[in-house]
């Protein structure tokens, strides 16, 4: 198999990414989408000269050439589109978060398994250049003993944005800036500092009329005995400032700043010639999303094509869920909350 035939199921604003790096990958082929607003999802078609859906089964049955089903809707609509794929024998690419709650994102990895397909959790800034510098770094053991790590998500989403879709910031559907906009840079984190043991948080909704937060913090205690901070919120104003990670150890420090930890801010382990040089920027652009997608389609396809290993399958995907649903726990208790724990109170998912 030298061409992995991909369709999608979502013509929203991510929708452009998954194309441009399906365009641009040499094993990948895109060959039709599928929107519930018929409107969106032609228009896209047209733009991509494929066929176009307003139901996924259908186009499935008249695409039995479909090898994988990139899911890219609304978060809470991700578990039954991923079982209702892999059952019909297609693996799956779905956007972050992967489902809302930890039992539905149990059941897609299990229907993968059943069905032998796979499943892959878009986090496509572990692709990032500065972060992949980064992560070869920290393999080395340059840190020594990691002391902290902290993460830092300052974007802005006004009413508009949120009145643009009647499921964005509902708690069903979608979640708020911890789920949505911060879960790739809680995923890095935890990529990092590893195992959580605690976390307690506080969130806030500051600016716009949603159900859900827009502000958040959360101090995490690691199990190697680290500490952790999450800052998020889409509260900022005008403008999106930063999407930033910070891992500090006691023989060196890293800041990958940038709007999508995209940019070497800090690089210093006392080595004056390698911080000149690693301090530099790796990409300059506006855009939160990053460039990590090509480098994610091309993981999914060696994936498919070579039976390797997915950067993040689903049970990896489900570290960041279970992390979010406790931060999540712990708002709404006020209380510190071990991460081994089913979540009683927190309202992700549910109506």
């Amino acid at each position: 198999m030298s061409i992995i035939n991909f369709a999608l199921v979502g013509c929203g604003r991510i929708h452009r990414k998954h194309t441009d790096a399906i365009r641009r990958c040499n094993h990948a082929k895109l060959v039709a989408v599928c929107d519930s607003n018929l409107e969106r999802a032609c228009k896209t078609g047209e733009a991509e000269r494929v066929p176009c859906y307003s139901d996924m089964n259908f186009m499935l049955e008249a695409h039995p050439e479909i090898d994988v089903v990139n899911i890219l809707t609304p978060s809470g609509m991700h578990a039954r589109q991923c079982v209702a794929a892999a059952q019909l024998g297609k693996n799956v690419v779905v956007e972050k978060p992967m489902a809302l709650t930890l039992p539905d994102a149990e059941l897609m990895v299990k229907t993968c398994d059943i069905n032998n397909v796979r499943l892959f959790v878009v986090k496509q800034n572990r692709f990032n250049t500065a972060i992949q510098k980064l992560r070869r770094k920290f393999e080395t053991g340059a840190f020594g003993k990691i002391t902290q790590g902290s993460v830092r998500v300052r974007w802005s989403r006004n009413q508009a944005y949120y009145d643009q879709d009647s499921w964005r910031g509902t708690w069903e559907m979608d979640g708020g800036v911890f789920a949505n906009q911060a879960s790739h840079h809680v995923d890095l984190l935890q990529w990092f500092l590893g195992e959580v043991e605690s976390v307690f948080a506080k969130t806030a909704t500051q600016l716009v009329n949603i159900d859900v937060e827009d502000t958040g913090f959360a101090i995490l205690k690691f199990t190697s005995g680290a500490l952790g901070l999450i800052e998020a919120t889409t509260a900022t104003r005008p403008k999106d400032l930063e999407g930033s990670l910070s891992i500090l150890g006691e023989k060196g420090s890293v800041v990958i700043g940038g709007f999508a930890v995209n940019q070497i801010e800090t690089w210093d382990f006392g080595d004056e010639e390698e911080t000149k040089l690693m301090e530099s920027p790796d990409h300059t652009f506006q855009d939160v999303y990053g460039h990590g997608h090509l480098e994610f389609i091309n993981n999914v396809c060696e994936g498919i094509m070579n039976r390797g290993p997915a950067l993040v399958d689903g049970l990896e995907g489900m570290k960041s869920l279970r992390l979010i649903n406790a931060l999540y726990e712990s708002a709404e208790t006020g209380k510190e909350i071990f991460l081994v724990f089913k979540p009683r109170y927190a309202r992700l998912g549910i109506s």
